[in-house]
């Protein structure tokens, strides 16, 4: 759990911090997630740094042995960002049928676009989201860094192998304060 650097051309993507996630039983509340994320975000935007706020509709049209919903759409108010977040008229928006942020919404030509380097996640859920966005933008060759007090899931065994076993495969991890301190540096 090291922090190196904060890149000149990061940028901070929030994930699926939103009113559907809000009464999910997990492991942390999600409000009190959003809250500690909305400093991040904060600090990002006091030094000029992007500020990403992805929220999801709706789910990917495949079948899965789940069962999952294929092709579900939430309703509107579900896909209403956390006041706790203090969105500003400076964040992009993304909206997202799928776990990652990455794939079929435009954010990876936007970043590209941009010369953007670095990616800090934060957001819901660890195992799914997060852990989805991050694998994508590794695999893209964004120096990728986590907030680990920033993510949240319903199932703690995936969350904690999350944290154990694959984020420090393609990933800097750290927590809020220690991304803070590395942004200021």
């Amino acid at each position: 759990m090291t922090i190196t650097a904060i890149d000149a051309s990061a940028t901070l993507i929030v994930l699926d911090l939103q009113a559907a996630a809000a009464a999910a039983p997990a492991i942390e509340p999600v409000p009190a997630v959003a809250a500690r994320v909305a400093e991040l975000a904060d600090a990002f935007r006091a030094h000029a740094r992007p500020v990403v706020l992805v929220r999801v509709a709706g789910t990917a049209p495949g079948r899965t042995d789940a069962g999952d919903p294929a092709g579900l759409t939430l309703p509107d108010e579900y896909t209403q960002f956390l006041p706790e977040l203090r969105a500003a008229e400076s964040d992009h928006t993304v909206t997202k049928n799928s776990w990652g942020a990455l794939g079929r919404t435009g954010l990876l030509d936007d970043l590209d676009e941009r010369g953007i380097t670095q990616i800090v996640l934060t957001g819901v859920s660890t195992s799914q989201a997060v852990e989805s966005t991050a694998r994508a933008a590794y695999d893209h060759g964004f120096h990728v860094t986590i907030a680990t007090d920033g993510i949240t899931d319903v199932d703690e065994a995936a969350h904690h192998h999350a944290l154990a076993h694959t984020f420090p495969r393609i990933a800097e991890t750290g927590t809020i304060a220690e991304i803070i301190a590395a942004l200021d540096a």
